[in-house]
C-alpha cells in the first residue's frame, strides 16, 4: 500500500509517521535544512543544525597523531533530513519495517543503526538491517512470537520475521556492556541534552565513522555524532576511537573494515591503515569459526576480487589464505598490483552475479580456493 508522507512525498511502506514518542526522548522538531543532495558530496557540509538547543560543536574523539597528521578532530553534531539526503524507506525490507512498526506502535523509540544507513546513503542495498531500540530485550521478546536472545558478551534479539533474521539491540544493553569504561573516555560532552547524549554514547561503541549514523525512519531524521557523513563524502573509512585501541579490543574489526572498503571502493585514512597493517597478525586469536563467517562476508556477496586485493595489499592473504598468497607470489604479483589472474578473474566473474542481498553459498566460493591449493 502505497503511504503517502508530508510534503507530497510518497513511497511504499508499511510505516507509520504519526506515533507519539515515549516520554525518554524529547520531540525532535526537523526545523533545519540541508542542501538537497543529488550530489552527494555538495550537501554533507552545507549546513550546521540549528534544531532548538542542540546546535553543538563538541569533539567526539581524542587526537591521534600517527607520521605528525591529527587523525581525529572535533566533529559538529547534526541532524540531517532523510529525504534531502535521497533515502528511500521503500529500500528497507518488510521484515525490518514489521519490527519497527511494531515496536513503535507499543511506544518504543526504534532505530536503523550500523551499516544499513551508510548504505541507503551511498543509495546502495544493504546487506541486512539492524534496529536499537529503547525496549529491553525481554520487552522485545513479548513483542513478538518468534524471538530469541543469543550472545553472552553483548546479547542482542534475533527476530524471525518470514524467512528473514533481524537484529535487534538495545539502548540499555549497550550501556551495561560499555559501563567499565573509564569515566573520562565516555564523559557526557557539555551542552547536549540526555537524548543526544544517549544516542552519541551508543554510536561511540561502534567500528568505524560510516557505521555510526542512526536513522529515525519515523522523524525522517539521520544523526550524525562522530563525522560519519564527512567521511562518506570522502570515501574514508575512519575507526572512531585510535585505531590501536579499536583493533585490540576487537580484532576482527580489521576484517570488517577490509570488507567495507573492498564493497564501497574507498580507502583507509592514514592512521587506520597504519594500525591494520600493525596489528594484522591479532587475527590469529579468532577462532576458525569466526574467520570463515567474516570470509564468507567478504567473498560471497558481490565483491569478492576487491577483497582479495586488499588482503593482500595489507599482507592479511598471508594469514588467512597462505595457499592463495603463495600463488600471488609465484606469479610475480606485487601489493599494489593492477593486473588480473585466473584465481582474481574467476572471482571478478562471480562478482557480477552477486549482490549484498543475493550472495552465494560458501561452498561456492571454498571450491575457488581448492583449485588453488
Amino acid at each position: 500500500m502505497a503511504i503517502a508522507f508530508s510534503q507530497g512525498f510518497a513511497c511504499r511502506t508499511q510505516l507509520s509517521f504519526n506515533l507519539p514518542l515515549i516520554n525518554r526522548f524529547h520531540k525532535i522538531r526537523p526545523s533545519f535544512t540541508v542542501a538537497a543532495i543529488g550530489s552527494l558530496v555538495e550537501s554533507l557540509n552545507a549546513h550546521n543544525n540549528n534544531n532548538d538547543n542542540d546546535d553543538l560543536h563538541i569533539s567526539t574523539a581524542k587526537n591521534a597523531k600517527v607520521g605528525g597528521h591529527d587523525e581525529y578532530k572535533p566533529h559538529e553534531w547534526k541532524k540531517l533530513c532523510s529525504k534531502e539526503l535521497g533515502i528511500r524507506t521503500s529500500k528497507i525490507t518488510n521484515p525490518a519495517k514489521t519490527v519497527l512498526n511494531v515496536l513503535r506502535k507499543k511506544g518504543y523509540e526504534v532505530y536503523l543503526v550500523g551499516g544499513c544507513v551508510r548504505d541507503l546513503v551511498l543509495k546502495r542495498t544493504p546487506k541486512d538491517f539492524d534496529i536499537l531500540t529503547t525496549a529491553e530485550l525481554k520487552e522485545v521478546m513479548r513483542a513478538f512470537p518468534h524471538c530469541e536472545i543469543v550472545g553472552r558478551r553483548f546479547p542482542i534479539c534475533h527476530v524471525h520475521v518470514d524467512d528473514a533474521v533481524i537484529e535487534v539491540s538495545s539502548f540499555s544493553t549497550t550501556g551495561r556492556k560499555f559501563g567499565k569504561k573509564s569515566k573520562s573516555s565516555m564523559r557526557r560532552p557539555s551542552g547536549c541534552n540526555e537524548c543526544d547524549y544517549i544516542r552519541w554514547n551508543n554510536c561511540m561503541q561502534r567500528d568505524f565513522t560510516i557505521n555510526g549514523l542512526m536513522f529515525d525512519p519515523f522523524a525522517r531524521l539521520v544523526y550524525d555524532y562522530i563525522g560519519g557523513m564527512e567521511d562518506i563524502q570522502k570515501a574514508k573509512v575512519r575507526c572512531i576511537i585510535p585505531a590501536n585501541t579499536s583493533f585490540v579490543e576487537d580484532c576482527a574489526r580489521i576484517l570488517r573494515g577490509i570488507r567495507i572498503a573492498a564493497r564501497l571502493g574507498f580507502r583507509f585514512s592514514r592512521e587506520t591503515s597504519h594500525f591494520l597493517k600493525e596489528l594484522s597478525h591479532s587475527l590469529l586469536r579468532l577462532d576458525k569459526g569466526r574467520i570463515h563467517m567474516e570470509m564468507n562476508y567478504m567473498l560471497a556477496y558481490g565483491s569478492a576480487e576487491a577483497s582479495l586485493r586488499l588482503l593482500w595489499k595489507f599482507g592479511l592473504l598471508e594469514i588467512l589464505l597462505p595457499i592463495q598468497a603463495s600463488y600471488l607470489i609465484s606469479h610475480g604479483f606485487r601489493r599494489r598490483d593492477k593486473r588480473s589472474n585466473m584465481l582474481l578473474s574467476l572471482f571478478a566473474s562471480l562478482d557480477k552475479l552477486l549482490a549484498p542481498d543475493r550472495p552465494c553459498h560458501s561452498c561456492l566460493w571454498c571450491s575457488f580456493r581448492v583449485l588453488y591449493q
